[in-house]
């Protein structure tokens, strides 16, 4: 998919990153010179079930695999062999990958935990990024990696596909041009944890897993066999559970319809449920209300009967909802409407991998620049923030800071790293 010179002019005008002066596209030539028909070639980094999927976008780019689980690796380069009928080098260690000067790109799908640090040192070994949403597992993570891929001239693309689908950026591009009157209200659903129920006893872990790299930053912790791999999610050492699973992808259209990709809410009052026997430590249910600029309110719905899954738009005029698959407009005329020359038109893009290779050539940034999934992550992480401390927070989204005396809040937009890993 490249993208038609109006959409790029387009995006330019309607970014938010762009408006807040980040968005520019680095004036110089990549270090390699890619050809229409070159090859970008990809190293892979985390090689779990999201890992293999995003594997599967990239298999004719792919020459590197990298994964703390032998087993992982080893059926992600099968994979490979077996469609695109090349060999992959293997390797435990990511800074192996980065090592190579013939990869343009790495693709990161680990768990939360092990996003940063990858994506800061690719950036700074010269490569482009595609890093898995959420794109972080802290707020200070998150302008981090900002800084690292604009001091590197990097192209950074978080992997939240929804804005590469069409449903999606009609709903924003609706609501952008007006069409709902004046935007009231913004409902987030996102479901209950499917977590992996009473733990496994402590034990060894398997010989394939290098869990002590395994666990890299994260504080030092016994093996336990469901806290690790898909699991990994509803434990707050590695992750925010479904707040930072679906709502990366559902505030994220929320943000994009708001117009807010450069900021944030004003405030985040949230109330959860958590599992009665510890079983995980990330919420059961919650309801979240955060407040945005121009008196907009977005509600954040887990296990509640009222916000269905998904992203629902209410206006003056009617609502939008949309889904993976899932368009409703209330009344239907709104979803009949043809934008005009003179509406909003977003960044169209069509394939969310296809789009992070074209940006490499181009240097254009993507649908999902860093920006934009670290404002995102934000958002989910100050929601969780609320909801750990059962309280109203507020936020300075200028400063990326939490407003008044707050030590116990501040203290959790950062959390500190095992060493010898560090956030630098």
């Amino acid at each position: 998919m490249t993208q038609s010179a109006a959409s790029r002019r387009q995006f330019l005008k309607t970014s938010a990153a762009a408006a807040a002066g980040l968005a520019v596209a680095p004036a110089f030539i990549p270090s390699t010179a890619f050809g229409a028909n070159e090859r970008i070639v990809t190293g892979h980094i985390g090689l779990g079930g999201q890992g293999r999927g995003n594997l599967g976008k990239f298999v004719k780019n792919a020459v590197a695999i990298c994964d703390v689980d032998s087993k992982h690796a080893q059926q992600a380069a099968k994979i490979v062999k077996d469609k695109a009928g090349t060999e992959c080098e293997i390797y435990g260690d990511y800074r192996k990958v980065l090592d190579r000067k013939d990869i343009d790109a790495v693709v990161i799908s680990t768990p939360d935990h092990w996003h940063a640090l990858p994506t800061i040192h690719a950036c700074e070994a010269g490569k482009d990024v595609y890093c898995e949403k959420p794109l972080t597992l802290t707020v200070v993570e998150g302008r981090k990696i900002v800084d690292a891929a604009r001091s590197n001239k990097r192209i950074v693309q978080t992997g939240s596909q929804q804005r590469s689908s069409s449903n999606f950026r009609k709903a924003c591009e609706l609501v952008r041009s007006g069409y709902l009157g004046k935007l009231q209200q913004v409902l987030v659903g996102i479901p209950g944890p499917n977590h992996p129920g009473e733990p496994d006893p402590i034990s060894e872990p398997p010989a394939e897993l290098d869990f002590d790299f395994w666990l890299g930053p994260a504080p030092k912790r016994p093996y336990v066999k469901n806290h690790v791999h898909y699991h990994f999610r509803f434990f707050w050492d590695y992750s925010g559970g479904q707040m930072t699973n679906w709502g990366a992808h559902h505030i994220d259209i929320a943000h994009w319809g708001m117009g807010v990709d450069d900021s944030g809410p004003l405030s985040v009052d949230g109330k959860a449920t958590f599992h009665p026997k510890g079983w995980h430590d990330v919420t059961e249910t919650c309801r979240i209300t955060y407040v945005y600029p121009n008196d907009v309110t977005m509600i954040l719905g887990q296990g509640q009967k009222d916000i269905p899954g998904g992203t629902t738009f209410i206006g003056e005029k009617g609502k939008i909802f949309v889904n993976r698959g899932k368009f409703v407009a209330t009344p239907d005329e709104i979803g009949k409407i043809e934008l005009t020359s003179s509406d909003v038109h977003l960044y169209d893009s069509n394939h969310h991998h296809n789009n992070f290779l074209d940006c490499i050539k181009s240097r254009e940034l993507p649908i999902c620049d860093a920006e934009i999934g670290h404002r995102t992550a934000t958002a989910c992480h100050l929601g969780n923030i609320s909801c750990r401390l059962g309280r109203k927070i507020t936020w300075d989204a200028k400063s990326e800071k939490i407003v008044g005396d707050d030590s116990e809040a501040t203290a959790l937009i950062s959390r500190p790293y095992r060493s010898p890993w560090e956030l630098t």
